[in-house]
């Protein structure tokens, strides 16, 4: 099987854009035919600047893909993508999450906190006015502060121009191309239907990143509007916003050998990158991910089973992080299994090859691979501090949440133009509503072990790589007693409810130097090591920004061909076929699985514990044939969680949440041999609609016919 898969891996890492590269942006797809790929459309069905796309129907959902699928602002996306939401409104009285929700009608649907929809509606290439900011006298953190700015000065001017439009650029090639996207946010979005989380989240983590897979990972909410048709916050008066287009649902859904293809917002890919760059992640990042999000999930696991409250507090947590350190395992084995980096480099080796063979490719990319290297030994030494400092300001919620007060105070003293990205006046009240989320997830004794764990490593950092401000407040060599002592003061002397937190949001530099509470002194302590730590990794990718473009400027002549872009959360298609695989020698997996599977996995006990009326409906020999989820071979990554799955003619056949364990490498690599996305099946989601939740009025509501 190894030698299968480094044959393979060879085959992935060719500079070929056909074996390299599946996610096409918008400004690609011109380059396509899609009657090569057995699909009954044209690109302009997909997008079309004059009219309206497919496109119009696919939004961001947070960090997750959706799709309309009613002229009424109905969206279907995952159970996971709504389920920070589902806990956020769960209490003892309404356990959502357990339970799920069914609105019967739209005074029934409450609010999904924390979500908002995003909808692309055009995009403009803006990588000469980018770049116009650019000299060459600039030093590497000269030139980052220089596009960042550039860039806010752009999107500013965009939403100037189109007025209740956001306006986003995105950096398609380090260095090189810039697309400035527009976009419509919608912040009124509510929970119309979610299976309970033994339908929709059947199998756990033990079935997560798995094949074959009988999982209900869908759930319905929809977008609101204000009697303006305007965007808005909840509000009561608020009405379903109408979108310019909808997917309709096909419930004959697909069979094996379909072609199918996935529109959608994957998050990020890393494919351009060096042998340099996977060594890190497969050598310091990954394993120590794994082994840290492991601990925090045994944590958590071991506080939820003391009370059942505790348990929903934590479980968007605790799912999340069991999510990411999963697939990291994943990569990790994928990596030694295929041999990437070993297989990179002999790429890399190749490419210079080339380079020496001309003495003015020489002379202009001969250093460009060393001196990649020479950047990624210089991140290896100070890359256990930096990564405790992180975890520091983004796994302890409240020092994160006073962490964004602090900066917040200081950003608001410069002009507007001046200030971090998320402080500035256009993107502010949508950072206030996003720390208020995260400060209602705190957990004390949650937050204070983790907290405690991470202090004892910043003591035992080496000298040169203390947390000064650390080091200041609890003193050398603090025993375990001043440790508790020093968490235990910073909890019981700090608010961070709603109300309070709006409080200090208001506050300016000097106000919050008056301040008593013990986290925001925390907070202002380390922020001069916040501002040194961001300045520093700004000069860190002004370097390889550059190193990176002429990376790709050689690559390219190299491969005689263009490449598509890594995925960068902007709008992507990719096109494939309902396919099975096999894993490993004489195993094959078919690439459609049914209902009769959910009860062969059932054991009674979570995570396999289906609800009893499920169970009731399996057992009449009519629907234990009903389709589950389906295999299919698209080059999908993070982000694509809730896209759509279209049939050849752009119906909606299924929604994608998940991939198969080889496919866990997709960020770094994709081949059709082994890359299998999974979806689950539009034929379950209507079986559950209509049989087990009685919900007739969301399938009356997609055209389906309910008898």
């Amino acid at each position: 099987m190894r030698k299968t898969l480094v044959i393979l891996a060879v085959a992935v890492f060719s500079f070929c854009v056909v074996a390299e590269e599946g996610m096409y942006p918008l400004s690609e797809l011109n380059r396509l035919n899609l009657a090569d790929r057995d699909l009954q459309l044209s690109v302009k069905d997909i997008y079309n600047n004059r009219g309206t796309g497919l496109v119009n129907a696919i939004v961001r959902v947070g960090g997750c893909t959706g799709s309309f699928v009613s002229p009424n602002g109905l969206i279907i996306t995952n159970h996971h993508c709504a389920f920070g939401s589902v806990q956020a409104a769960s209490d003892a009285e309404h356990n959502y999450v357990r339970d799920g929700l069914s609105a019967r009608d739209l005074t029934g649907e409450i609010p999904a906190k924390g979500l908002t929809v995003r909808i692309t509606e055009s995009y403009t290439d803006v990588s000469k006015a980018v770049l116009s900011a650019l000299t060459d006298q600039m030093s590497p953190l000269e030139r980052t502060r220089a596009l960042e700015r550039k860039i806010k000065e752009l999107e500013k001017a965009a939403e100037t121009e189109t007025p209740g439009m956001r306006a986003e650029v995105a950096e398609m090639f380090p260095g090189r191309t810039y697309w400035l996207f527009r976009y419509t946010y919608l912040r009124d979005v509510r929970l119309v239907y979610v299976p309970p989380r033994s339908i929709g989240e059947y199998g756990g983590e033990t079935d997560n990143w798995v094949w074959p897979r009988h999982t209900g990972d869908f759930s319905f909410m929809r977008a609101y509007v204000g009697p303006d048709g305007k965007p808005a916050d909840y509000n009561t008066e608020n009405v379903p916003y109408q979108p310019r287009r909808f997917l309709k649902v096909n419930p004959a859904g697909v069979n094996e050998g379909d072609a199918v293809f996935v529109l959608g917002y994957p998050g990020r890919t890393f494919r351009h990158r060096t042998a340099h760059y996977m060594t890190y992640q497969y050598e310091v990042s990954m394993p120590r991910t794994v082994e840290y999000y492991q601990w925090q999930i045994n944590l958590m696991e071991e506080i939820s089973a003391e009370d059942p409250i505790q348990a929903i507090q934590l479980s968007a947590r605790i799912k999340g992080l069991a999510n990411v350190m999963k697939k990291y395992r994943g990569q990790i084995k994928a990596m030694r299994d295929l041999d990437l980096v070993q297989q990179k480099k002999q790429q890399e080796l190749s490419l210079q090859k080339f380079i020496q063979a001309d003495p003015e490719r020489t002379l202009r990319y001969g250093k460009i691979l060393g001196e990649i290297g020479e950047y990624f030994e210089d991140v290896r030494q100070t890359a256990d501090r930096d990564n405790l400092f992180s975890s520091l300001g983004y796994h302890v919620l409240p020092l994160r949440t006073a962490l964004t007060v602090v900066e917040a105070a200081n950003e608001k003293q410069k002009p507007d133009l001046d200030r971090e990205a998320r402080y500035m006046e256009r993107n502010l009240p949508q950072t206030i509503r996003y720390t208020r989320l995260l400060a209602s997830r705190i957990h004390r004794e949650a937050d204070s072990r983790i907290l405690t764990r991470l202090l004892t490593e910043a003591i035992a950092l080496p000298e040169g790589q203390q947390i000064d401000a650390l080091a200041s407040v609890l003193g050398e060599s603090p025993d375990k007693h001043v440790l508790t002592a020093f968490v235990n003061n910073l909890f019981d002397g700090s608010d961070f409810s709603s109300d309070e937190l709006d409080r200090l949001m208001q506050l300016d530099v000097a106000q919050l130097e008056q301040e008593q509470n013990p986290f925001i002194q925390l907070a202002r302590a380390l922020y001069p090591e916040v501002v040194e730590n961001r300045e520093r990794n700004r000069e860190r990718k002004g370097k390889l920004d550059v190193l990176q473009g002429h990376l790709l400027d050689v690559k390219q002549q190299y491969a005689g061909a263009a490449f598509i872009p890594d995925a960068n959360s902007t709008f992507r298609m990719t096109f494939g076929y309902v396919r099975g695989y096999s894993p490993a020698d004489a195993v094959w997996y078919a690439p459609i699985t049914t209902l009769a599977g959910v009860m062969q996995k059932a054991t009674g006990i979570s995570p396999f514990n289906p609800p009893e009326k499920l169970t009731e409906l399996a057992r009449k020999d009519n629907f234990s044939t009903v389709p589950v989820a389906i295999l299919y071979d698209t080059d999908t990554t993070g982000g694509n969680s809730g896209s759509p799955v279209m049939d050849s003619h752009g119906n909606l056949v299924g929604v994608n949440f998940d991939r198969a364990t080889e496919a866990t490498i997709n960020d770094y690599a994709w081949s059709s041999a082994y890359s299998r996305s999974i979806g689950v099946d539009i034929r379950y989601v209507l079986f559950i609609l209509k049989h087990f939740a009685g919900m007739e009025t969301l399938l009356q509501e997609m055209s389906i016919p309910v008898h």
